[in-house]
């Protein structure tokens, strides 16, 4: 009988946040505590830009787009949030769009399998994914719940599972 496997990934779904930030958008456009601050939000490439008048204010349009990335489906790991900076008169803050999962991290995950999971997985690291094997499908279980618990600093998918 051949090996029963799945992928393992870290992949954004374009679309839904694309949702997300036009969503968060509205809101900020909307709300009484941001008339007057300045407070926008722009989605381009990788990065989500938002600007506001204090810090505070800009801190707060990033807990809206959190929301909204929460409620869309979006895990906040695939967010690389860095400070607040002084741009002129207005603070600015970057969000970067993490996709792929690293070689470092790859390799960490593959350790926890190794060291964690039951005997007889195999997992293969292929470009920025891991091809997790094993000729048990409840072994493959066992290493999703396992991955799942764990609290890893990556947004994890698993697909292909045959």
């Amino acid at each position: 009988m051949a090996d029963s496997s799945f992928d393992i990934v870290s992949k954004l779904d374009r679309q839904e946040i694309d949702n997300a930030v036009n969503q968060a958008v509205k809101e900020v456009g909307q709300r009484y505590d941001f008339r007057g601050t300045g407070a926008s939000l722009n989605l381009g490439g990788d990065e989500i830009v938002m600007t506001a008048n204090a810090e505070e204010r800009v801190l707060a349009v990033l807990d809206v787009l959190q929301s909204k990335l929460i409620r869309r489906g979006i895990s906040l790991k695939a967010l690389d949030v860095g400070e607040p900076t002084q741009s002129g008169k207005e603070m600015r803050l970057t969000a970067a769009l993490k996709e792929g999962i690293s070689t470092e991290d790859a390799k960490k995950i593959a350790k926890l399998i190794r060291d964690e999971g039951p005997k007889g997985v195999k997992a293969r690291i292929e470009g920025d994914e891991l091809r997790v094997s094993s000729k048990k499908r409840d072994d493959l279980q066992s290493v999703i719940a396992l991955l799942k618990g764990k609290d890893l600093d990556v947004a994890l998918q698993f697909i292909n599972y045959r």
